[in-house]
C-alpha cells in the first residue's frame, strides 16, 4: 500500500511537471504546436508519460488566458555533500516561496545554496533529445543523429540521448522527428565538464539531498556532477 501511494505521488508530480512546461509554453508562445517548437516538445513529453488529453488542452487554455497562474524560469545553483555541484531548474509562481524551500533543501542535507553563476562555469549547456530504445538500432541512432547535427549519441536499454549545440536543437529535433517521430523528450539541459566522486555517507547525504529537490513541484530539474560506482548505486537503491 505504501509502494502503491508512493507511485502515485510520483505518477502526480511528473504529471504536474509536464502540465506546467505546457503551460509556460503556451503563455510564451502560440497555442499551435505546429509553429511553437517548445509547445510541441512539451506536449509530446506529456503524451509519452500517458498525460490524459484533456489536461493537456487544459494547460494550453491556461497558458493563453489571463487568469491562470504565471509562472516564471527560475535556476538556483549550490554545492551539495562532498563538493558536488548542483544545479535545480524550476518553474515557479512564488519566487521567494520556491527559494525559500530550495534552500532549505541544501541547509537540512548538507549542503549550501550560492549565487546565480556560482557552480554553472562547472556545467556547459547543451541541446538534448531522447528516444526510446526500441526506436532504432544504436547504429541507426548515431548515423541519423550526426546526419541531423548532432554532435554525440549514447545509447543502453534506458534509451537513445541525442545531445547537440544548444543553437541546434531544433533543427536535430525536427530531423530526427521526420525519420522516427516524435522524441519522448527534447530540451536545452546541462553536461557537466569536471565530476566529483562520491561514495559512503557522502553519497547516501547527497542522494537525500537531491530527492528533497527532486520532491519539490516547482522543480522541473536537477543536475549534478557526481560520479558513482554501480555498488554505490545499488545501495541507494
Amino acid at each position: 500500500m505504501y509502494r502503491k501511494s508512493r507511485q502515485d505521488a510520483l505518477r502526480a508530480r511528473r504529471f504536474t511537471r509536464l502540465l506546467r512546461e505546457i503551460q509556460v509554453a503556451s503563455r510564451m508562445g502560440l497555442p499551435d504546436p505546429e509553429h511553437n517548437p517548445r509547445l510541441r516538445a512539451a506536449i509530446q513529453a506529456a503524451k509519452a508519460a500517458n498525460v490524459p488529453k484533456d489536461n493537456i488542452e487544459r494547460a494550453i487554455r491556461k497558458g493563453q488566458g489571463s487568469d491562470g497562474e504565471s509562472y516564471e524560469e527560475v535556476r538556483y545553483e549550490g554545492y551539495g555533500p562532498g563538493g558536488v555541484a548542483i544545479i535545480v531548474e524550476a518553474l515557479t509562481d512564488n519566487r521567494n516561496r520556491t527559494a525559500a524551500e530550495v534552500r532549505a533543501a541544501f541547509s537540512k542535507h548538507g549542503g549550501s545554496l550560492g549565487e546565480t553563476g556560482s557552480v554553472a562555469f562547472q556545467f556547459e549547456r547543451i541541446g538534448l533529445v531522447r528516444y526510446p530504445a526500441e526506436t532504432a538500432s544504436e547504429e541507426e541512432m548515431l548515423e541519423a543523429a550526426i546526419e541531423a547535427g548532432a554532435e554525440d549519441v549514447e545509447s543502453s536499454e534506458a534509451g537513445h540521448e541525442i545531445r547537440c549545440r544548444p543553437e541546434d536543437l531544433a533543427a536535430v529535433r525536427e530531423a530526427l522527428e521526420a525519420r522516427f517521430g516524435p522524441p519522448v523528450e527534447a530540451h536545452l539541459g546541462w553536461r557537466p565538464t569536471v565530476t566529483v566522486p562520491v561514495d559512503g555517507e557522502v553519497a547516501k547525504s547527497l542522494f537525500r539531498l537531491l530527492e528533497a529537490l527532486d520532491e519539490n513541484d516547482d522543480v522541473q530539474r536537477v543536475i549534478a556532477n557526481f560520479e558513482v560506482s554501480e555498488e554505490v548505486l545499488a545501495q541507494a537503491g
